[in-house]
């Protein structure tokens, strides 16, 4: 079907501004990029056999060529440039924002970075991400496995890392595989140790953040740092 022939909420275009981008398929965005098909193609159909060049489908765009699109009949140097063009954006704009999450600047910044990697984990995985004096991650160790009842974190593992690196600060995340980030006894017990000792070392201890299902505590944004 031409898209001309399709109704008006079926259009890329008019879908996207009816209910958002996300909601059109790859092969609708790539419609888009392409403009117009060809007399016996629309542009989804021209974006379906782009789709189709390699079995990874979508995940090999940012390998391909001019030279492959332009094997396409109805794709000449005018469409295959707009899709090597955007496709090169959006591995431009990766790299910033991989460049911006090197970098934690509030409590939303953490949440981000371990929210979907710990929230189903079946244990309490203890991390430490270490900064410098400008909020640059430096490093991110793993310092136990376990139940904070069962694992204590003893404060010697929990800042060898940041000693060594010569972090300025450290933030604490770690979850809770009950889904419920309330802090227990035992996890404000061992934010104390912690922050106390970090003071004797002269790392100060930004925040401890526990990651539930979707959910968080922050001890910072509770005010108990």
């Amino acid at each position: 079907m031409i898209i001309k022939e399709m109704s008006p909420g079926e259009r890329p275009i008019e879908k996207m501004r009816g209910i958002g981008i996300k909601s059109l398929s790859n092969a609708e965005l790539l419609a888009i990029l392409l403009g117009s098909g060809t007399k016996r193609k629309s542009a989804i159909r021209l974006a379906e056999e782009i789709l189709s060049i390699d079995k990874l489908g979508v995940k090999y765009l940012p390998e391909i060529s001019v030279d492959e699109l332009e094997k396409i009949n109805g794709i000449k140097s005018v469409k295959a440039g707009r899709i090597i063009a955007a496709i090169e954006l959006g591995q431009r704009i990766a790299k910033y924002d991989d460049f911006d999450k090197n970098f934690i600047m509030s409590t939303n910044d953490v949440v981000s970075r371990f929210m979907e990697p710990m929230r189903y984990l079946k244990k309490e995985y203890f991390n430490c991400l270490m900064l410098n004096a400008k909020g640059m991650i430096l490093q991110e160790d793993n310092i136990s496995i376990g139940d904070l009842s069962s694992s204590i974190v003893h404060p010697r593992e929990a800042f060898s890392g940041a000693v060594r690196r010569n972090a300025a600060a450290v933030i604490f995340v770690h979850n809770h595989p009950s889904g419920d980030p309330e802090p227990s006894p035992e996890d404000i017990n061992t934010t104390n140790r912690l922050s106390e000792a970090g003071r004797i070392l002269g790392i100060t201890v930004l925040d401890h953040v526990i990651i539930g299902d979707g959910v968080y505590s922050s001890f910072k944004e509770r005010g108990i740092l």
